[in-house]
This record gives C-alpha cells, sequence and structure tokens, in this order.
C-alpha cells in the first residue's frame, strides 16, 4: 500500500472493553502497512498502563458511564461528554486517522462522536451478547460493525454486520492438554477442576468453593485449582482454615490469589467455573473447555447473563445463576458434568465450533478495507 494508515482505537473502562482493543492493536502493529496507532482512554481506567505497557500513544478523554436515571448528575455527564467529544474532535484533527475503531463501553464515545463529526469512517467492534449502549446507538452510522455473538446481531441496525468473535492473545489456542499439564506439573491420571472468579474473584463461588472442596479433593479425588481474588483471598484462607485447615497442604488443591498463567490453565482443566465476560468465554472457546457459568448479576445491562445463556443455547457451558450458586447445587453440577465423559466431549465440540481463532485477523482487514 502507497500510503500508509493512521488508526485511532478506543474503548475502556474493562477489561471486556480494553483486552480486544489491545489485541487489534498488537496486531496492528505487526502490519507493514500501519503508520501509527493511537489509543483515545480515561486517563483514570486501566486502559492508559495497559496502553503505555504496549507502547501505544495514549490521548486522555475524562469521560463516564452514562447515569441510569435522569438527574443532575445526569445533566452534569451530558456536559462531561460535550466536553470529551470536543478534545475528541481536536485529536482527530492533529492526527488525520484514516479509521477509527471503537471496543464498546463508555469510553469510546467521544471518539465515535467525533468521527460521525468529522465525517471520518469508524468500525465498532462490540464483545458481548447484548452489546452496550454506545454500540446500539452509534451502529447505524458505522462503516462496518463487529460483534462476538451471533445473538448480538439482533440487537445493532446496521447494513454491515460481522461476526467474529472476540480477538484473544493466540496462546489460548496453541497448547496441547498434555503440554499445559507437564509445564505446570500436574498429575495426568485426575480430572482437573478451575475456578476462576475473575482478578477481584467472586463471593458466591469462593463461599461455595470452601464447604464442597474438601469432598472434591478427598472424596472424588479430583484435582482442584481456584483463584480466588486478590481481595477475597485472605478472608477465603482464614475460613478455610476453621472449616479443614489440612486441605491447604494437599497437592491435589491449589488455591492463589490470581493466576498469570491462565492459557496453561485453560489447556489443563477439564471443566472450568467462571464468571461470564464475553474475553472468559472467548478464551473458553478457543481452549475448548467445558464450562458452568455463575454471571455476575450486577454486570452493566446484565450483559453477562444474555452472554452465559448464549454460551448455554450453544451447548457449551451450564448456566448457575449467582443467587442460586450454593454448596449443594454447585456440587450437583459438578459431579453431573465430571463424571460424565460424553457430556463434557459434547460440550467441548461445542465450544470448538464457537471459537473463533481468527478474530484478530479478520477484523484488522475490515479496518484496513476501510482505511482503504
Amino acid at each position: 500500500m502507497e500510503n500508509k494508515i493512521n488508526i485511532i482505537i478506543s474503548g475502556g473502562g474493562t477489561g471486556g472493553h480494553i483486552y480486544p482493543a489491545i489485541a487489534i492493536a498488537q496486531k496492528l502493529k505487526q502490519d507493514n502497512d500501519i503508520e501509527n496507532i493511537y489509543y483515545i482512554g480515561c486517563p483514570n481506567n486501566m486502559e492508559k498502563d495497559i496502553a503505555a505497557q504496549e507502547d501505544i500513544d495514549f490521548l486522555p478523554v475524562s469521560v463516564s458511564g452514562m447515569p441510569r436515571k435522569v438527574s443532575f448528575k445526569f445533566i452534569k455527564w451530558i456536559f462531561q461528554l460535550i466536553t470529551a467529544s470536543i478534545k475528541a474532535v481536536g485529536y482527530l484533527k492533529k492526527y488525520k486517522p484514516n479509521v477509527v475503531v471503537g471496543t464498546g463501553g463508555y469510553v469510546s464515545g467521544p471518539a465515535l462522536i467525533a468521527a460521525k463529526l468529522l465525517n471520518i469512517p469508524f468500525i465498532i467492534h462490540d464483545a458481548d451478547a447484548h452489546p452496550g449502549i454506545v454500540s446500539r446507538v452509534t451502529a447505524p452510522y458505522a462503516a462496518t460493525v463487529s460483534v462476538a455473538f451471533e445473538e448480538a446481531k439482533k440487537f445493532i441496525k446496521s447494513d454491515s454486520i460481522f461476526v467474529n468473535g472476540n480477538p484473544v492473545r493466540q496462546t489460548f489456542s496453541s497448547i496441547s492438554k498434555n503440554e499445559a499439564i507437564a509445564q505446570l506439573n500436574l498429575g495426568s491420571n485426575t480430572k482437573i477442576l478451575l475456578i476462576i472468579g475473575g482478578s477481584q474473584g467472586a463471593k458466591s463461588l469462593n463461599d461455595a468453593m470452601k464447604t464442597i472442596v474438601q469432598s472434591l479433593v478427598e472424596e472424588h479425588k479430583f484435582l482442584v485449582i481456584h483463584q480466588t481474588g486478590k481481595n477475597k483471598h485472605d478472608q477465603y484462607i482464614e475460613e478455610l482454615k476453621s472449616i479443614c485447615p489440612e486441605l491447604l497442604s494437599n497437592p491435589n488443591y491449589i488455591v492463589m490469589p490470581y493466576f498469570d498463567n491462565t492459557a496453561l490453565l485453560y489447556a489443563a482443566a477439564d471443566l472450568a467455573i467462571t464468571r461470564a465476560g464475553s474475553l472468559t468465554l472467548s478464551e473458553l472457546c478457543l481452549s475448548a473447555l467445558p464450562s458452568i457459568l455463575v454471571p455476575y448479576p450486577y454486570a452493566a445491562a446484565d450483559h453477562q447473563r444474555y452472554n452465559a445463556r448464549a454460551m448455554e443455547k450453544s451447548g457449551a457451558s451450564v448456566y448457575l445463576d449467582d443467587k442460586d450458586c450454593n454448596a449443594d447445587n454447585l456440587m450437583n453440577f459438578i459431579l453431573d458434568l465430571l463424571n460424565n465423559e460424553n457430556k463434557l466431549l459434547k460440550m467441548k465440540d461445542s465450544a470448538k465450533i464457537l471459537a473463533k481463532p481468527y478474530a484478530t485477523e479478520n477484523i484488522v482487514k475490515l479496518i484496513k478495507d476501510i482505511a482503504k
């Protein structure tokens, strides 16, 4: 391509909006047709630090989520959005992007509004089965729309929409189960159960696990890997010590506040119990890992529930409501799946069908096509 491409990416607030943006940016940086990549985000959110780690030029705008009720806060938010959009217009005039890419969340709003005002083509990628309000409002004006879930299409008004899946790190599809088990120094002669409630952990999962984990490990002989969450770990360990302190020295129970090597854990496990964030689900599918999904009940627009139901409908996961995630129910779900090899294999096959290993490449192609 004779003329190099400048791109502005925007999305933030939560990892489900940030990490797809970063995955796209990483792929774009490897492309010889790309000249510059800039990231518009909120300086108070984690996208600023993540962009810095990836050596992506960060352009700050101050914006927050829209209040759900009309009030003084709502009026204040309107002025905040207008100010942020004016600042974004300044960025677009200065850096002259060929295309703007929005990956959802309130953070992407000012950049997409600025692109519309300046008649610069923009692309939206929405990670959830129930797209957020920014994606739904701006989609009719987008050059094209990318979504992660087939179910999302019914919420989006666009003449150009593609189901691409979510861009995720390549390691999530490149590791075999045996390789992962060897790298993690785990035993290969037992079923492996993985519990990850996100970086902050999930109280309902931790509360249920402290009651049933001894039985899972000692009676049913499963290997249990449990991420409690950084803020909940100390309390969980103290409570577990009062119930079965000897479990903490059992090699078949690995409990940590947080794991960095999630790609290895997903590859090694036979079953995962997780929340239902869009990025987590994409990683589960790429790893072909059956799952019990317990959606976070306070997620914006209840999008995790939509995500989990979409996975359940496909046959890749089973759904357990957070309010029903007690010890008895969780134990029944676990035993029903880990003791049923045929059911696990069917779920594994369903996850493989949902996996979109070329999501990033396909989205980058859309971006370059629009930029041309």
